[in-house]
């Protein structure tokens, strides 16, 4: 059976952890994104803090940090990353009826931090979808990404 081009699977097809033993320890940093788009009367209480639940982006901004932190324990084969850095940023866009976010991480470290970063992400919108759902079930969480990675052996990349 020939190799998968798929780092996860080894010659036989079998689901795998990547060996990273070899790897050289380095600056690992990503960066991913996504929004949540709302009503414009949900929006309006996030951004006057109202909501019933309290302050969704201060609540939001935690869980997202929480989300990297534990990103190993949900996605079965990514090894646990001891993070240096985690951020969160989240703009209100009025404009669209959105939240953004941007999550960044950090490591040192035999592997990257892509993961980490999508999954922070990923989590900060669900804590938004999951603070305002009682006033806005339609909430839609779209264009979850990578925007950035650097360090390691594949070097620097960058979405298009």
């Amino acid at each position: 059976m020939s190799a998968s081009p798929l780092t996860h699977f080894d010659p036989h097809g079998q689901a795998q952890m990547v060996d990273v033993g070899d790897k050289a320890e380095t600056d690992r940093q990503a960066s991913a994104a996504g929004s949540i788009l709302m009503r414009p009367e949900t929006l309006a209480l996030i951004v006057r803090g109202s909501a019933k639940k309290g302050d969704v982006l201060g609540v939001a901004r935690i869980a997202a940090i929480q989300g990297a932190k534990r990103t190993s324990e949900l996605i079965p084969l990514c090894h646990p990353v001891a993070l240096t850095r985690v951020s969160i940023d989240f703009e209100i866009d009025g404009a669209a009826n959105a939240v953004h976010c941007v999550a960044r991480a950090e490591c040192f470290g035999r592997t990257g931090v892509e993961m980490e970063a999508l999954c922070a992400a990923s989590i900060g919108l669900l804590t938004i979808y999951d603070m305002c759902k009682a006033v806005d079930r339609g909430m839609r969480i779209e264009a979850v990404r990578l925007l950035e990675k650097l360090g390691g052996k594949s070097g620097h990349w960058t979405a298009g």
